[in-house]
């Protein structure tokens, strides 16, 4: 008895740093995604550019990491989930180091892209990890603890850098991934693993690859550059409908690929397929609300690059609070009720921000309906990514996360481009009317995403 006793403490002290390193590799990858936000005016100040520079910092990241993360999650079905994610983990630190000396917003800009390759590896490949460690119940408050985690790290990502950009320069927000990374892979090493054997029977899909970001890529450029030379210039509806015609070939493609970065099968799955739809409104209005409501603040309300990210803090420690709980919750009860109504409360709250005045005050104006949408975002983010992997077998673990990655980075890709069009009212920089329209466009999105929940998920007991 004590030997088995040993070696169930020793699953347990296994699984928990499994799970920190999990944690800690993919912190990185979300902190980025919106670290930048309350940095964008100081480097405009530096490097120049308007608008459209800005959302390009924002979204060269996401376009490499949304199109190439379904490569990654198929790179750690083949190569091992372990090798992956630590090669990810390395290239992610060094792609950091380079945005930091960027001397030009063009550089800056091939370097978030950059980035994005490296978050592509590392972010499916932590979640595929977890659920070849874990099993059952475990595996869902796992999931839980991760996906809470995920989130804080999205969101505290604007109070750390605020601090960073106000105490020495922009430049360090990106420094900070180096001991992150550097602590992750030790814990990789000393947990093991990094030997995994090849799968030969698989391989890695370049075409898809090539086709959906190359797609993606003139779709967003189409859209950010509008308000800067109109819909008259031929080059912006040329790269959106070039951007259409290129992802429609991917869909194509993937359909009779034998084997595809994106497994349109995956999509029979009900509560795989509804759940993903619903990914696309969530994630989608999160960034732009923190993407644009970050930029109202700095650019209207007088807030220093601290206090724009200290101001959404509040959202950090509400999701601490409620989403490994709600993780739990979803494995019980089932997740329905929670992605109906957690996105709908959501949506009540960014909705108070279509008023939202440019004096404003934090107590009255900010804080009630930020924590408003918290508390729907906490109910909402751990039974959607349990939810979106509890169909798929463990062989597609590691590509079932990352379509579901893809899918939300994509989303928030769209989100930014499009939205900026009303965003910056016809100029090249945000105004505070394109602001109020983005919001409503926001709450639309998230209220849109509850319903979906309520229609289309089914619980396993039902």
């Amino acid at each position: 008895m004590e030997g088995v006793t040993g070696a169930v403490e020793q699953r347990a002290g296994i699984g928990r740093w499994t799970l920190v390193a999990s944690i800690l590799g993919s912190s990185m990858a979300f902190i980025d995604g919106s670290v930048v936000n309350v940095a964008l005016k100081a480097i405009e100040g530096d490097l120049g550019g308007g608008l459209a520079s800005q959302q390009w910092i924002v979204d060269a990241y996401l376009l490499t990491l949304g199109s190439l993360i379904l490569v990654g999650g198929s790179l750690g079905d083949i190569f091992g989930e372990v090798r992956v994610f630590g090669l990810g983990v390395a290239s992610f630190a060094v792609a950091s180091v380079l945005c930091a000396a960027a001397p030009t917003a063009t550089t800056l800009i091939v370097f978030r892209g950059i980035q994005g390759i490296a978050g592509a590896l590392l972010v499916p490949a932590s979640l595929a990890v977890l659920t070849a460690t874990f099993s059952g119940p475990s595996r869902g408050a796992a999931i839980g603890q991760w996906t809470a985690w995920s989130g804080i790290s999205f969101v505290i990502g604007p109070t750390l850098g605020g601090w960073l950009v106000d105490a020495s320069t922009w430049r360090v927000i990106f420094l900070i991934n180096v001991p992150i990374a550097l602590a992750t892979l030790v814990l990789l090493v000393r947990l093991g693993g990094m030997r995994q054997p090849r799968r030969e029977d698989l391989r890695v899909d370049l075409s898809g690859a090539a086709l959906c970001t190359a797609g993606l890529g003139l779709l967003v450029g189409g859209f950010i550059e509008q308000p800067r030379l109109g819909w008259s210039d031929p080059l912006v509806p040329g790269a959106i409908l070039g951007g259409a015609a290129l992802l429609a070939a991917f869909v194509a493609y993937e359909i009779r690929t034998p084997m595809p970065m994106l497994p349109l099968r995956l999509f029979r799955l009900r509560n795989f397929s509804v759940t993903n739809v619903e990914t696309v409104a969530v994630y989608g209005a999160l960034t732009a609300l923190t993407t644009f409501l970050s930029l109202f603040l700095l650019e209207f309300s007088g807030y220093s690059a601290f206090g724009a990210g200290v101001s959404l803090l509040p959202v950090t420690f509400v999701m601490f609070f409620l989403s490994p709980r709600t993780g739990r919750m979803s494995m019980q009860f089932g997740p329905r009720l929670f992605m109906a109504v957690g996105p709908l409360v959501a949506g009540l709250g960014v909705l108070w921000y279509a008023r939202l005045p440019a004096h404003l005050d934090y107590w009255i104006d900010l804080l009630p309906a930020l924590l408003v949408f918290a508390v729907g975002l906490s109910l909402t983010v751990a039974p959607l990514t349990t939810t979106v992997l509890s169909d798929a077998t463990a062989g597609d673990a590691g590509v079932a996360s990352g379509v579901n990655n893809a899918v939300a980075r994509v989303a928030g890709l769209l989100a930014v481009a499009v939205l900026g069009i009303a965003a910056s009212g016809g100029g090249d920089h945000l105004t505070p009317h394109g602001f109020h329209i983005t919001m409503v466009v926001t709450a639309v999105l998230l209220m849109g995403g509850g319903v979906i929940g309520a229609l289309g998920i089914r619980n396993h007991s039902a």
